[in-house]
């Protein structure tokens, strides 16, 4: 397998294949996403409901993914709090109503394979995907798991990565693989 293209999210950075492609000053992950969506002139309006880890891989993928045909690309991410940010902020809807009304706009995004979801819809994607929690980035596992499906012909290229984000602390690391 061979490395196409990798892009890293942090620090209010966003780098491709090493390159500095956009940096902000920052002071929230929200402010940063909602920064770089409108400075990289994306266009998903779907991209403002989603959750912060949502966004994080959503920026990340799109970096890599442009709008070339993504129909035969897998996606094969992880991370370590899984969608625990979202998880707290479910709870505080649920523990600021009166009358026990949860926001189902938030509760969408409590899991959290559904940012690789977002990601599949956007591109159209019909193949595998898959969200594994994990201890630490382990790419040698990544690695191993998109070798399966690209030798099956399942797909022709596999996305890969660690999202990881929980409160204001936030790492994407993706990168592209093929045979």
């Amino acid at each position: 397998m061979r490395k196409i293209n990798t892009c890293t999210i942090e620090h209010s950075k966003i780098t491709v294949d090493g390159n500095l492609i956009f940096e902000t000053e920052s002071n929230t992950f929200q402010e940063f996403a909602k920064e770089a969506y409108k400075n990289l002139a994306l266009s998903y309006p779907k991209f403002h409901k989603m959750d912060s880890l949502s966004k994080l891989a959503f920026l990340s993928a799109e970096m890599l993914l442009k709008e070339e045909d993504h129909s035969r690309t897998a996606l094969v991410f992880a991370n370590r709090s899984s969608s625990l940010d979202t998880d707290f902020k479910y709870q505080e809807s649920i523990n600021s109503q009166e009358n026990y009304f949860p926001s189902p706009a938030v509760f969408v995004y409590t899991l959290p394979n559904i940012c690789v979801g977002e990601i599949s819809i956007k591109h159209k994607m019909q193949t595998e995907n898959a969200f594994f929690v994990l201890d630490e980035f382990d790419e040698k596992f990544l690695n191993d798991y998109a070798e399966q499906i690209l030798q099956s012909g399942k797909a022709d290229k596999v996305l890969c990565g660690w999202v990881e984000l929980f409160q204001e602390n936030y790492k994407a690391f993706v990168y592209l693989l093929t045979l």
